[in-house]
């Protein structure tokens, strides 16, 4: 099986939405000594645009899997002290900032979703066009397979599953075939899930949509990382340890994640105030400023050279106040 991991980190990432990135987190990094966060480090195309930007920032990096901070490590080393690496998963953040003894940030990027080190390699299990081991972890030293989750999961969890990760309405018939097929023998390729999904759809929902594995293959990615519960606790926290100035960005891919950012950025956008008071008292005014009018879209140029871009959509905002006392 072929892989990629000898190739240099920079050749294997073009970062999306790069240029909106840097000017979106730009104005809160002009101050010398200002902190940026990467909380999805991945193969460190963010970060190195970032510090060449602004040589006098400094640069936390996390990451959850241990093989993107070896190799962004590599990309990154020129840096020297301004950049420091940690293996965490990014609700860890405030965390990560107490043990480091950093306090407010100016800056916080997310790149959310699956990296492209972790698509391009056919034996992480990530891509439905490639047969691997169905594995899908980000971090493969812990939690459960994909392959676990399909062969030990009640019927009714991975339907449940299918329904709210992938958003896949024949998510039935899918885990019906599953349960046949696990009674005699347990899945453990992609391949076969593939070949299984495609004998379990009708024929007329094989005809749109691009390939049929890919929502089941998006469930189980997000079930066997967590990645909505870890979200829905990361975005308040990174918001909560910016400081006045400070903004955060985040890109996110499917509907599900960017549905989680737009409610969390627009209730800091918005006054908490009680209805009807004549004049708002600070304390009640918004902790937030937002930067992009919903969600901005790749335009075709940035589409046509690089398409992993095509699915992204961005959403910014500001620190305006401290937090209410």
């Amino acid at each position: 099986m072929s892989t990629t991991n000898d190739r240099p980190a920079a050749d294997r990432h073009r970062p999306v939405f790069l240029r909106r990135c840097l000017e979106l987190l730009g104005p809160a990094l002009e101050e010398p000594g200002a902190t940026v966060v990467d909380c999805t480090l991945g193969l460190g195309g963010h970060s190195e645009a970032l510090l060449e930007a602004h040589p006098q920032a400094r640069l936390i990096g996390l990451d959850r899997d241990p093989s993107a901070l070896r190799l962004a490590g590599e990309r990154l080393e020129r840096f020297g002290d301004r950049v420091t690496l940690v293996h965490a998963v990014y609700d860890e953040l405030p965390d990560v900032l107490e043990r480091l003894g950093t306090g407010p940030v100016r800056g916080v990027l997310f790149d959310l979703g699956v990296s492209s080190m972790q698509l391009d390699e056919a034996e992480r299990g990530f891509a439905y066009a490639q047969d691997a081991p169905l594995d899908m972890r980000m971090d493969q030293t812990t939690g459960l397979s994909a392959a676990e989750v399909l062969n030990t999961y009640p019927p009714g969890d991975l339907v449940r599953i299918l329904r709210a990760y992938g958003e896949e309405k024949f998510a039935r018939k899918i885990v019906e075939a599953v349960v046949r097929r696990r009674e005699t023998t347990p899945l453990r390729g992609s391949a076969e899930l593939v070949a299984l999904i495609r004998e379990a759809l009708p024929q007329a929902a094989m005809r749109t949509g691009g390939n049929p594995a890919k929502r089941t293959f998006q469930a189980l990615r997000i079930e066997v990382n967590g990645e909505l519960s870890v979200l829905e606790r990361a975005v308040p926290a990174a918001v909560d340890t910016l400081a006045v100035g400070g903004r955060v960005v985040v890109l996110s891919y499917h509907s599900l994640e960017d549905r989680l950012v737009k409610k969390v950025l627009a209730a800091g956008a918005a006054s908490t105030a009680p209805p009807g008071l004549p004049v708002v008292p600070e304390e009640y005014q918004p902790r937030l400023r937002l930067l992009t009018r919903g969600a901005e879209l790749p335009d075709e140029a940035e589409v046509a050279e690089n398409r992993r871009a095509a699915p992204a959509r961005l959403r910014a905002a500001e620190r305006v106040r401290e937090a209410r006392a």
